[in-house]
């Protein structure tokens, strides 16, 4: 963040001048507007398949290493390590936040000077080897130091990505992006439940224990992939010509379709005054507590599904029948049936991604999702029978990871400036860490297997999604009419983010 002032956007200038095209120059424009229906969907799937997979693998892997330690607990780490003693458990998962939060948005900073290749791939390799030496830890003190510098390291991934993405397209474009990048990352990280039962099968193996092997295994994996995404993950859009990815036509279309959609293409850098200003938008903070509601489950069902799944019987014999005992699932029958949720989620939320893309609408898939999410979460708390209770776990699941890249999209849809973008990735994605603070504290030891109380106060925070999207969706809904309204009487039209002819989605 530079302390100098620049000028904001000017809704006068020319997208020539923006991309730094002269008027004059016949032939750069001709370039531009070279591109049919036909050609122009052939650049943007070219665009897609080299953007998206390396970011999506990167991201499944980055899942599996915060997440895993739930499978690592019930493969014995947790006698291992003493981490069912009071709240040690709860603290080795709560440290990774506060890193993880403090470190997004000057490493969105970072990412736009060295480049997103270079950055991205350097703090990909970095939390790999950390992954590698949580292998090896004796004492849970050790882990938790580790855990603190996974979240430092992990901290720019997912903002840089989210940021680095919706740079790339249109408005009506970014829900199915940002749901194939983060959705196929959660079915991955649903079968690395299933890689960590088989891992755990190397228990003993060269003297190391199988909860050891999940973290080493998973470590290497991390690093080789790091190496390979250097030469892969694509810069931002002004810099794709240069990169050799694109052509100067095709960058200057790409650039000129984010201009006529929304007026940014333009990477106006990220001043002090600028930061403060976009922090006065009242909006920021609604997407936040947005992004924040659904993270919670999230992390909950992502960090407790197994334990959720071990103790279904036992909770059943203790709660309901106790003249009959009905077994608990082992470790690895836990860890393989968490898979499946995860999987189905993955199919479902990009379902409703290409539903909310297709018909550009944002709150109403998020309400729907919330829903779904809410049903789960009763299912999960009070119904009796295990059955419906794990049917529970994959409407929990769906809801709320289909609403991860719902939100974030709902709030890349009603911003502009590229600063603004970059403060508001790097804050929202923040307040998921706050999201992930709060499942790691109130799904507590001594509330298991039931966890009631974590429970309830997921649940909770989709009754307050509901009412945050009913009061932002009656401000866009108003102030795009009175904007409207402006246009039909031939009155000077508001500008809204800035532009004149910018609405909101809804």
């Amino acid at each position: 963040m530079t302390n100098s002032s620049d000028d904001e956007y000017k809704p006068g200038v020319t997208w020539q001048e923006k991309l730094d095209l002269p008027s004059a120059d016949h032939n750069a424009a001709r370039d531009v507007e070279a591109f049919d229906d036909i050609e122009e969907k052939k650049l943007i799937r070219k665009i897609d398949w080299r953007l998206l997979p390396i970011l999506g693998a990167l991201y499944s892997i980055s899942l599996i290493d915060r997440t895993n330690i739930s499978n690592a607990r019930v493969a014995g780490m947790g006698t291992d390590l003493g981490l069912n003693i009071g709240d040690r458990y709860t603290v080795a998962l709560v440290v990774f936040f506060p890193t993880y939060f403090l470190f997004e948005l000057p490493s969105n900073i970072v990412l736009r000077k060295v480049g997103s290749a270079n950055w991205l791939a350097f703090i990909a390799f970095s939390w790999g080897s950390v992954m590698i030496g949580q292998g090896f830890v004796k004492r849970w003190q050790m882990l938790a130091v580790c855990r603190a510098l996974l979240g430092f390291f992990e901290a720019g991934f997912f903002p840089g990505c989210v940021y680095l993405i919706t740079c790339w397209y249109k408005r009506r474009e970014m829900q199915k992006r940002l749901g194939g990048f983060y959705l196929v990352a959660v079915g991955v990280g649903g079968i690395a439940n299933i890689l960590a039962y088989g891992i755990m099968q190397m228990e003993g193996t060269g003297g190391i224990r199988g909860w050891q092997w999940i973290f080493i295994l998973e470590g290497i994996l991390t690093c080789v992939v790091a190496i390979g995404a250097w030469w892969l993950i694509l810069d931002f859009p002004d810099r794709a010509a240069k990169q050799g990815f694109l052509t100067e036509h095709q960058a200057n279309y790409v650039l000129r379709r984010i201009e006529d959609d929304r007026g940014d293409s333009e990477a106006d850098p990220l001043t002090w005054v600028k930061f403060v200003k976009h922090l006065g938008d009242l909006k920021l903070w609604a997407f936040c507590t947005l992004f924040m509601s659904t993270t919670v489950p999230v992390y909950a069902f992502s960090y407790f599904t197994p334990f959720i799944l071990v103790g279904m019987g036992k909770w059943h014999q203790l709660e309901f029948n106790p003249k009959f005992t009905l077994p608990g699932y082992s470790a690895g029958a836990a860890n393989a049936l968490s898979a499946p949720p995860a999987i189905v989620a993955m199919v479902a939320a990009f379902g409703f991604a290409w539903i909310g893309d297709k018909y550009t609408i944002r709150a109403p898939i998020i309400a729907a999702q919330s829903l779904i999410c809410l049903i789960g979460l009763m299912l999960v708390a009070y119904v009796q029978s295990n059955s419906v209770r794990y049917f529970g776990l994959f409407l929990g699941i769906m809801g709320s990871q289909g609403n991860v890249p719902a939100i974030l999209t709902y709030q890349a849809n009603n911003i502009r400036m590229q600063s603004k973008r970059s403060t508001a990735s790097a804050l929202q994605i923040g307040f998921g860490a706050i999201g992930g603070i709060i499942a790691s504290t109130v799904f507590r030891q001594r509330d298991a297997p039931g966890y009631a109380v974590g429970l309830w106060v997921s649940a909770g925070l989709q009754f307050y999604t509901l009412a945050v999207l009913a009061v932002t969706s009656w401000y866009f809904w108003i102030t795009n009419k009175k904007a409207d309204r402006q246009v039909a009487n031939g009155e000077l039209v508001e500008a809204i983010e800035g532009q004149v002819g910018f609405r909101y989605t809804i």
